[in-house]
């Protein structure tokens, strides 16, 4: 019968490193480790603060060519996760990352795993993964994805939900929420007549008293859009309390 397989000198080097840099993140405890196809490239997408410091993205235009892809090491903690590529430790915390999703699947369901997501580290950097080419990478993706969905929304939420109690105005790219309604553009509701957020043609809208209205942005260009749905559930049937 065969053991356990011994890891490499390398790969306990690697473990430690990525110990290490979530230590210093405070990430807490590892709850699961994965691999995908990853890569990273600057991004076109400008830091804005907004009240109370909470960080919304503005974005012009799509990144520029990516760089190689390579294998990439996904460790999930509590508070975060680490992105092992090229020799690199990337640090991403839950409260404070912007996620893009690619193909978004209509109707839209945040429970459901897409094709790509791109994910802005500690530093502002952008990593995007895939599912790996390697037996079972797609069944991988079907758990990391969702996982780091949930707990990004389980990190923002709150805070989001706080900050509009408190008389804030949040962004989500060009779309904005208050206490009293959403908008964007020439468009905007009061939560009493939204009945419905959702993706349609590969746009955001909204069903505002039985009508679609298109509110500007493709999907993938808005930041935490499950954090952003999540919201619009919340403040349309329970308002802000």
């Amino acid at each position: 019968m065969t053991g356990p397989t011994r890891p490499t000198r390398g790969e306990e080097l690697l473990l430690a490193k990525i110990s290490a840099a979530a230590g210093r993140a405070y990430l807490g405890k590892r709850r699961a480790t994965y691999t995908a196809v990853g890569y990273t490239a600057p991004a076109h997408a400008v830091p804005v603060r907004g009240i109370g410091s909470l960080l919304a993205f503005v974005l012009y235009g799509r990144p520029s060519a990516p760089q190689t892809r390579r294998d990439a090491r996904l460790d999930l903690y509590e508070h975060g996760m680490t992105v092992a590529l090229k020799g690199r430790i990337h640090v991403v915390r839950y409260d404070a990352t912007s996620v893009f999703e690619e193909g978004v699947a209509e109707p839209y369901d945040p429970a459901r795993a897409g094709t790509t997501c791109t994910i802005s580290d500690a530093d502002g950097r952008r990593i995007t993964l895939h599912a790996g080419p390697e037996r079972g990478g797609a069944e991988d993706a079907e758990e990391w994805w969702p996982g780091i969905r949930r707990a990004v929304t389980r990190a923002r939420l709150p805070r989001a939900l706080a900050a509009l109690a408190g008389g804030e105005r949040l962004t989500f790219g060009d779309i904005w929420l208050t206490g009293e309604g959403v908008g964007s553009g020439r468009v905007s509701a009061r939560w009493p007549q939204v009945q419905q957020a959702g993706i349609r043609k590969g746009a955001v809208g909204l069903d505002i008293a039985g009508t679609w209205h298109r509110l500007g942005p493709a999907a993938s260009e808005v930041p935490n859009l499950f954090v952003f749905c999540a919201l619009v559930e919340r403040l349309r049937t329970d308002g802000i309390r």
